[in-house]
């Protein structure tokens, strides 16, 4: 029996390992399994039998292949004890135990194809975009249920069920997990890419709540980001390439983009000593990477539009002429209303508000961005600027009757009610 003294310091071994290996040695139980909730089960086995060992028979030499090795040997001793029930689980046992020879196990060489194959799996196609987002954060990431439904603005059990569905869909489909031939990679990257975009966006300006940010969402995106380069064939995709620059030159301001009671601070605003001039370093990098392929994607442009930003020391210093020039070439390569809202901020900048104005005046009119926020946030902007305060006064109001974001509330409030006190109204 293994006395207190020895016991602590294996189980915050057994921690530290659950922390950084878990999500590698359930990628591999995933393919060694062919079944994400049998994985899933084995995971959990096999570390309540590294509390329940390693303590008496010290710590292994590979903790990870332990772990992969004893939670396959727990999913066939399952299985096993199942088939006095259903017939088929034992015929199912004895083919896992064939399957895979022991010397497969302990090696890291498969490791990493493991755990793109795994991305891909839960990025397939065949899934909605809500059941990508969720079985990526929670299979890939480790996110719970709960983390999930607080980030998405839904009720744990709607991402459960989207999550078991998933699970379903890549089982019943038999959806093959693995990276895609070289000639469907461009297409297959293409969802997974959008995910990873889409959980940094939701980490990088939260869609509600009391805090502006989500740290740990967007930190989850950047490690994605930084696990696709380092997994996929070389040379990786510049889109992959665009989106990691992209993530790392904006999470470089996220620090300055609040006060320190957590106020909204815009960008013209920011104390750009704040700024993280090491992410910024390694994006603007990155951003001449991904160019030099001359396969530039929209990604790629958002990250140079970004490099620019980070750039200027100043406000006053922003090339807005470069800006709007990348704008234009990002509207022709991935056209959509909020691009066009991008590029109508930073015209406003380079020629005046009321050039700005009248272009989203356009947007807004075609109906396309009628329940957006920022549109509205952007026009009453543009309007203050011009002194046109009743029309700023409303424009606000309405921004505020689509902000579901605490910071923004107030900031959008504060905007307000300045532009009430100067002579406008929400009328």
């Amino acid at each position: 029996m293994t006395d207190d003294s020895a016991r602590d310091p294996v189980h915050a071994t057994v921690d530290a390992v659950y922390r950084a290996d878990s999500r590698r040695v359930l990628a591999t139980l995933i393919r060694l399994l062919g079944d994400f909730d049998r994985a899933e089960e084995a995971l959990h086995d096999a570390f309540m039998a590294a509390l329940e060992r390693w303590p008496r028979d010290g710590v292994p030499a590979n903790p990870r292949a332990w772990l992969v090795s004893t939670g396959r040997f727990k999913a066939i001793d399952a299985l096993r004890r199942r088939a006095r029930f259903d017939a088929s689980q034992g015929e199912l046992a004895r083919r896992l135990e064939a399957a895979v020879s022991g010397p497969d196990l302990a090696g890291d060489d498969g490791v990493a194809d493991d755990r793109i194959r795994l991305i891909f799996t839960c990025c397939h196609p065949a899934l909605t975009p809500d059941a990508r987002i969720a079985l990526t954060l929670r299979e890939v990431c480790g996110l719970t249920t709960e983390e999930i439904a607080r980030a998405f603005l839904t009720s744990p059990p709607t991402v459960a069920q989207r999550i078991v569905r998933a699970k379903a869909k890549i089982r019943d489909a038999h959806i093959p997990y693995q990276v895609p031939a070289r000639a469907d990679l461009p297409e297959r990257l293409e969802s997974v890419l959008h995910v990873v975009y889409l959980v940094f966006n939701e980490g990088y300006s939260a869609s509600t709540g009391a805090s502006l940010t989500r740290h740990d969402l967007s930190a989850e995106a950047i490690r994605l980001g930084r696990l696709l380069l380092e997994l996929l064939p070389l040379p990786p995709e510049p889109e992959a390439v665009g989106l990691l620059a992209l993530m790392l030159l904006h999470e470089s301001r996220r620090t300055a983009r609040a006060s320190v009671d957590g106020e909204l601070v815009l960008l013209g605003e920011q104390d750009r000593s704040r700024w993280d001039m090491g992410l910024i370093e390694e994006g603007t990098v990155l951003v001449r990477r991904a160019f030099e392929s001359r396969r530039i994607g929209p990604y790629a442009l958002q990250a140079a539009i970004a490099a620019v930003h980070a750039e200027a020391r100043s406000p006053e210093a922003t090339d807005w002429a470069q800006i709007v020039g990348l704008y234009d070439v990002l509207l022709r390569a991935d056209p959509s209303p909020v691009v066009e809202l991008n590029r109508a901020a930073a015209i406003a900048m380079r020629d005046g508000p009321a050039a700005g104005l009248a272009l989203v005046d356009a947007i807004l009119t075609r109906g396309e961005l009628t329940d957006y926020h920022l549109a509205h946030s952007a026009r009453a902007d543009l309007c203050r600027r011009l002194g046109r305060l009743a029309d700023a006064a409303a424009a606000y109001q309405r921004a505020l009757e689509l902000t579901r974001q605490e910071p923004e509330r107030r900031f959008l409030r504060r905007r307000l009610a300045e532009v009430a006190g100067q002579g406008g109204g929400a009328g």
